[in-house]
C-alpha cells in the first residue's frame, strides 16, 4: 500500500511484496527488475539481514549505520565484485573503479576539475545546448510528440561533448549516441553468476557486445586526446580550448605533481560520459513527467524560470531554486542509481548487528528514500520537503542520490547545475502532456529509467 495522502500524487512504483521472495525467484526479479526484489519489511526495518549463495548480506538504512559505512570505517567497507563489474565495464583505470592509493591520487587530481568555480564556467554551454533542443523541437511543428527520455539523453549528451571536448566528438554524433545507448542496455544485469560470486574473467550476456562497444569508444576517445595533445604542443596558454578534457590533461596532483596517464584520462572521460549522461538524462525525464501530472509545480518551475531567465547567467542555477527542489524529490521518488554495496573487509558491528568478514553491506537509495521511518508520506511527490524552509527536516544520511562520503559522487555539482539550466530553458517554452497511453514505470538496470520511455506531446507556450 502506497504511503500518501488522497490529495497527494503518488507516482507508479512497484509494490512491496509483503514476504521476501525465495532465491529462484529473486534471481527471476533481479533479471528483470531489481526494483521488485524488495519487500515491505526492508522499507521499515533500519537493518535487515538476508543470506546469499557467498555471503551473509545486510540491507542497511540506519543513518548512524549509514555513517559508519561510507563516513566513519570506509576503508572496511570497499566495492564488492558485483558493484565492480557492473560499473567498471572499460572504466578500469577510473575514479569510479580504482581503489586505494590510486583512488586518492585520482581524486586529488580532479577535484578542482569539478570545483565550483569551473561548474559555473560551464553555465553558458548548457543554456546554449538547451536552446539548440528547444529549436529542434519548435521546428517539429505544433502539437509533436517526442519520446523525452530520448530526448533527454540526446540533450545531456550535447552537454557533455560541448563542456568535455569543445572542438565536438568528431565523427558521426548519432554513432556515438548509438553506441551509448548499447552500452547501457548491455550493462547493469546482476545474474545467477554474480551471486555465486563466479570471477569476473567468466564471461556474462553480451560480453561481446560490450567489449565491441568499449573498443568504438576507446578509439574515438583515443583519437580525440591525440590531436588534443597536439593542439596543447602548439599554441599558447591563452589560446587552449576552454573545456574538461584541457583541464583533465593540464591537472596535477598538488601532493606529487603527478599528470593522470593517457589510460587514467580516457577511463575518466569514459565515466564522465556514462555516469554524467545517463543519470542526468534520467534525472530530467522524471523530473518532466513529474511536473506533468502536477499542474501546480508546473506553474511555480514556469515562472521561476521566466523570471531568472532574464537575469544574467552567472549563478543561474543558484536562482533556481524551486526548479532544483523539484529535482531533488525527482532524485528521492527515482534515484539514478537505486542501491550501491560494499564488501566488509573485517568484522565490524553496525547498530547491534555483527558483521563477519567477507559480508555484503546493501545501502539502496531507492529503498532509502521511501523509508517508512525516515519519511513523512514517502511514496507521494512534494518538492516542499527540499525548498530551503524545509530542508534541515530530512534526517542526515537519508538522502544519498549521488552517495556520501569520501566516495560521493564527483559530479553532483556539474549534474544538478545541468538538470536545473535544462529544465528551466525548456519549460517555459513547452507544456510537456504525457500521451494517454502511455505506460510508465521505473527499471533499473545501471541507473533507473523509465521502462518504456516518455511518450509526450509539445505544446508550445
Amino acid at each position: 500500500m502506497l504511503h500518501c495522502r488522497e490529495s497527494d500524487y503518488c507516482p507508479p512504483a512497484p509494490h512491496p511484496p509483503p514476504n521476501r521472495l525465495g532465491f529462484v525467484e529473486l534471481l527471476i526479479k533481479l533479471r528483470r527488475n531489481p526494483l521488485e526484489c524488495w519487500s515491505a519489511d526492508f522499507f521499515q526495518e533500519p537493518i535487515a539481514k538476508f543470506r546469499l549463495p557467498f555471503a551473509d548480506a545486510f540491507l542497511v538504512h540506519h543513518p548512524p549505520a549509514i555513517k559508519r559505512v561510507l563516513i566513519d570505517n570506509p576503508k572496511n567497507y570497499r566495492k564488492d565484485p558485483i558493484q565492480r563489474r557492473i560499473l567498471a565495464s572499460g572504466l578500469s583505470e577510473g575514479l569510479l573503479s580504482v581503489e586505494g592509493e590510486r583512488w586518492e591520487l585520482q581524486r586529488r587530481i580532479l577535484a578542482p576539475v569539478f570545483a565550483r568555480r569551473t561548474v559555473n564556467s560551464f553555465t553558458k554551454p548548457m543554456i546554449a545546448a538547451a536552446n539548440e533542443l528547444a529549436a529542434r523541437w519548435t521546428r517539429l511543428g505544433p502539437g509533436a510528440v517526442v519520446d523525452v527520455a530520448a530526448e533527454m539523453a540526446l540533450v545531456t549528451l550535447n552537454v557533455l561533448a560541448l563542456t568535455i571536448f569543445s572542438d565536438g566528438i568528431g565523427g558521426d554524433f548519432e554513432e556515438f549516441r548509438a553506441a551509448m545507448k548499447a552500452y547501457f542496455s548491455t550493462i547493469g544485469r546482476i545474474g545467477v553468476l554474480d551471486l555465486f560470486g563466479v570471477p569476473k574473467f567468466v564471461p556474462r550476456p553480451g560480453y561481446r557486445r560490450l567489449r565491441h562497444t568499449m573498443a568504438y569508444f576507446e578509439g574515438v576517445i583515443d583519437t580525440i586526446i591525440h590531436r588534443r595533445d597536439q593542439r596543447l604542443a602548439t599554441v599558447a596558454a591563452n589560446d587552449e580550448p576552454d573545456d574538461l578534457l584541457t583541464l583533465l590533461l593540464r591537472s596535477l596532483d598538488p601532493s606529487t605533481g603527478r599528470q593522470l596517464s593517457r589510460a587514467e584520462v580516457r577511463s575518466n572521460i569514459l565515466t564522465f560520459l556514462s555516469a554524467g549522461h545517463e543519470t542526468t538524462a534520467n534525472t530530467l525525464a522524471w523530473s518532466i513527467f513529474l511536473l506533468s501530472q502536477v499542474p501546480e509545480w508546473c506553474s511555480r518551475v514556469v515562472e521561476e524560470a521566466e523570471r531568472e531567465l532574464s537575469n544574467p547567467a552567472d549563478d543561474l542555477a543558484d536562482r533556481l531554486i524551486v526548479t532544483r527542489a523539484v529535482i531533488e524529490e525527482a532524485l528521492r521518488l527515482y534515484p539514478p542509481i537505486a542501491a550501491l554495496s560494499r564488501g566488509a573487509v573485517e568484522a565490524d558491528k553496525l547498530g547491534e548487528m555483527l558483521v563477519k568478514p567477507g559480508s555484503l553491506i546493501v545501502i539502496a537509495p531507492y529503498v532509502l528514500h521511501r523509508h517508512r521511518e525516515l519519511w513523512a508520506r514517502p511514496d507521494a511527490f512534494d518538492p516542499s520537503r527540499f525548498l530551503p524552509e524545509n530542508r534541515g527536516e530530512i534526517p542526515r544520511f537519508a538522502y544519498l542520490p549521488f552517495g556520501i562520503g569520501p566516495r560521493t559522487c564527483i559530479g553532483s555539482s556539474f549534474a544538478l547545475q545541468e538538470a536545473a539550466i535544462v529544465l528551466a530553458v525548456l519549460s517555459p517554452q513547452f507544456e510537456m502532456r504525457l500521451l494517454p497511453h502511455a505506460d510508465v514505470w521505473p527499471l533499473q538496470r545501471i541507473t533507473l529509467r523509465p521502462a518504456k520511455g516518455l511518450p509526450m506531446r509539445l505544446i508550445q507556450r
